[in-house]
């Protein structure tokens, strides 16, 4: 017999060896709102088919939770490209990124026709016949080069490389019917589960349509996206010049000699170009005799590198004959006494309300007018706005810079005119996947940088990060993201070999989080993720790069 306390329960039962979770899972008597479709095992996710053979703590899990969607949304991929390998056997299936509420995906027939309308109701037709079977969804273990040999006689090239350019004794695949795919993510039991999804035309491509994360019984709504959808088409593109579309692709080129190098240059100019694209846009708009532009806004989520972007444009602006004034958000925090406070009590340094917003303008329209304005500086330390004698004063060619997470939202500036502003939005549109049907979260970029950036600064351990991750993904939900799509520019911080080049760094800093804490689970998948990187030296990184910011070592 094994012992398993459901933690959603506190309960503590005894089984009989071996059992499933999904056999488990009827003796713990708890409200289930929705169904239950995985489980964290002693902070490891799992799925339902896995059997306890000792003792283990289990929470179940529903798709309201991160690792739920996860498994939900691997599991229906794996739907959809069986269902596109049963109707047109040969096509190639790619699945690149979420967007818009779904997965962008994109099916290339084997004859090079298009994939129309008739196609499409064809494989919606066939998804809902393999959900309608509830047939199994098995896993299988084999050596590494076991599963090579399989995927290669199926064709699967990009599962090939990935799996040659890793450090894996065995591998884990799965299989509906005589169909066979590799995730990352633990899948459902069975096809039945995938009862909530979609299927639309989208952008020259597809859009898989997943269910909504605070009521999963409801699509999410669609959410039209054309600019972040251009930065990231734009992104594929240099990808599929340079013929660098999956990670087992950037393995390959940076085992060659002096590829890593060559990566890292050509990540560095594309940014800078874009970089200077936006200075000249911000010099031609402020040049103009009618509304002359005056503001610069920049805005994006957290550990996307709105500060170095910041100092790298302001050189820019310089260059072009340009006098660059900026200062942050940051500094017209409210005192830390009265900043607003989540439900659980804690400060809740995302809200608007946090900035002083009010002053902010107030200083603003002053500057914009022509006066000198004593600006605040805010101590982190005392948690007070300090008026220290620093002034700030817009000369002829001058052009403000304002940066912080509330740079674009409208109530900061709507006393200034639309047209004398321009809004810069920046995020980290994670390009690479990891093979045709895996793609990376484009949050996990941005939370494996702040976990370095945090344990490097000191201000919180790798524990302390993960676990607030969720509060501040929910903030950049309600007050960032909104405002992503009003920007003038959006620009794209990733790097193509940036998880290689932080994964030395990352499994440092992971290794510090003990794994009888709840914040393992994430750890566990992040080093999952990072496992496919061969790791690269960043000794070629600038000084002035966006990733210097994080590791260390910038100059700016």
């Amino acid at each position: 017999m094994v012992s398993v306390l459901c933690t959603n329960t506190g309960e503590k039962k005894e089984f009989n060896e071996g059992m499933s979770l999904l056999e488990i899972l009827p003796s713990f008597g708890f409200g289930q709102p929705y169904p239950i479709i995985g489980a964290l095992v002693n902070n490891v996710v799992q799925s339902l088919k896995y059997r306890v053979f000792n003792s283990r703590t289990v929470e179940f899990l529903d798709y309201r939770s991160y690792a739920g969607r996860s498994i939900y949304s691997s599991s229906l991929c794996f739907l959809f490209s069986k269902a596109c390998e049963d109707c047109f056997p040969g096509c190639r299936v790619t699945l690149r990124r979420p967007i818009s509420k779904g997965y962008f995906c994109h099916v290339s027939l084997p004859d090079g026709r298009a994939f129309g309308g008739e196609e499409l109701k064809k494989v919606k037709a066939a998804m809902r016949s393999l959900a309608e079977s509830n047939l199994p969804i098995r896993r299988h273990e084999v050596t590494q080069q076991e599963a090579i040999d399989l995927f290669r006689l199926r064709g699967y090239d990009d599962k090939v490389r990935l799996l040659e350019t890793s450090d894996f004794v065995y591998v884990k695949y799965y299989s509906i019917g005589d169909s066979i795919d590799y995730y990352c993510s633990p899948l459902l039991p069975s096809t039945g589960y995938l009862k909530v999804w979609d299927l639309s035309p989208y952008r020259g491509g597809l859009l898989l349509r997943v269910p909504d994360r605070h009521q999963p019984e409801e699509l999410a709504p669609f959410r039209e996206q054309p600019k972040t959808f251009e930065i990231f088409a734009e992104s594929q593109r240099w990808n599929s010049i340079m013929d660098l579309e999956t990670v087992g692709d950037v393995n390959i080129a940076c085992s060659h000699r002096g590829r890593a190098t060559d990566l890292i240059q050509i990540s560095e100019a594309l940014q800078e170009k874009k970089i200077v694209q936006i200075a000249e846009e911000i010099d031609r708009r402020h040049r103009r005799s009618v509304n002359p532009l005056r503001l610069v806004l920049i805005t994006g989520p957290t550990s996307s590198g709105k500060s170095t972007f910041c100092k790298k444009l302001s050189i820019q602006l310089k260059a072009c004959g340009l006098h660059p004034i900026s200062f942050s958000t940051d500094d017209y925090f409210v005192n830390r006494v009265d900043t607003p406070k989540l439900p659980d009590g804690s400060y809740d340094f995302d809200n608007f309300e946090t900035v002083a917003h009010e002053a902010l303008q107030e200083d603003v329209l002053r500057l914009l007018a022509g006066e000198t304005v004593q600006v605040p500086e805010y101590n982190f330390v005392t948690g007070i706005r300090e008026y220290n004698g620093k002034t700030l004063h817009l000369d002829e060619g001058s052009v403000l810079l304002i940066e912080g997470i509330h740079a674009l939202n409208p109530k900061l500036t709507d006393k200034v005119n639309d047209q004398c502003k321009y809004r810069i939005f920046i995020n980290t549109i994670t390009s690479i996947a990891l093979d045709d049907h895996n793609s990376i979260p484009t949050s996990d970029n941005r939370l494996l940088r702040r976990i370095i950036r945090d344990h490097k600064n000191g201000s919180f351990t790798a524990t302390e990060t993960i676990r607030n991750w969720p509060n501040v993904r929910r903030a950049e939900v309600k007050w960032i993201y909104p405002y992503q799509e009003d920007a003038d520019v959006l620009f794209n911080s990733s790097y193509i070999v940036e998880f290689a080049v932080l994964r030395p760094y990352a499994e440092q800093v992971l290794a510090t989080v003990r794994k009888n804490t709840p914040e393992y689970s994430e750890v566990h998948r992040l080093l999952s993720y990072l496992q496919y990187f061969n790791p690269v030296p960043d000794k070629d990184v600038p000084a002035t790069s966006l990733l210097r910011g994080v590791i260390g070592g910038s100059n700016l």
